[in-house]
């Protein structure tokens, strides 16, 4: 019985680790998390962080800022395709879909892809223009994520894997 309680925890463990299973489409996955990359060059400075709204509609920051010089060219921080290059509300910005159900945006950003282009992660989406509120740099690239309509994330969550613990099996 013990081999068996084994080799169940294995499986499902695996099962976590790749995102197989009903949870895989809601958030990313430890796998998929594992995945993604700094959209700038390096290992930018954050100058304004992630600040979720209390409600669907409230103030918040729904993304975090990161520092750069303008020109910088802007990469997609996982593989997708790209589900948006355009302006909004007069604002230059590229949006992915990724495979695990996060879209990731960025901007501003003069686009060098096109909305249905599939894009490798790393990938030039475009490059960054300065302007952006409130930057405290010559240009600062707002970069945001968020699954489904309005279930804004942290994008700086998808950097690092969530932490796996083994808990005993009762």
């Amino acid at each position: 019985m013990p081999v068996l309680r084994l080799v169940l925890l294995v499986v499902l463990a695996g099962a976590l680790l790749t995102g197989a299973g009903p949870a895989a489409s809601a958030a990313p996955s430890a796998a998929a998390a594992g995945l993604y990359r700094w959209p700038l060059d390096g290992v930018p400075a954050v100058t304004r962080p992630f600040d979720p709204p209390a409600t669907v509609y409230g103030a918040g920051h729904r993304g975090v800022d990161l520092a750069a010089v303008p020109g910088a060219a802007v990469l997609s921080a996982g593989a997708g395709v790209v589900a948006f290059a355009g302006l909004v509300a007069g604002r230059p910005v590229v949006s992915v879909d990724h495979p695990d159900g996060v879209r990731t945006t960025y901007e501003p950003v003069q686009p060098g892809v096109a909305a249905g282009q599939a894009v490798a992660r790393g990938s030039p989406l475009g490059v960054l223009l300065p302007g952006h509120p409130g930057c405290p740099a010559a240009a600062c690239l707002h970069w945001g994520a968020r699954t489904g309509p309005s279930a804004y994330l942290d994008p700086l969550r998808l950097l690092t894997p969530p932490r796996v613990r083994l808990l005993p099996w009762v």
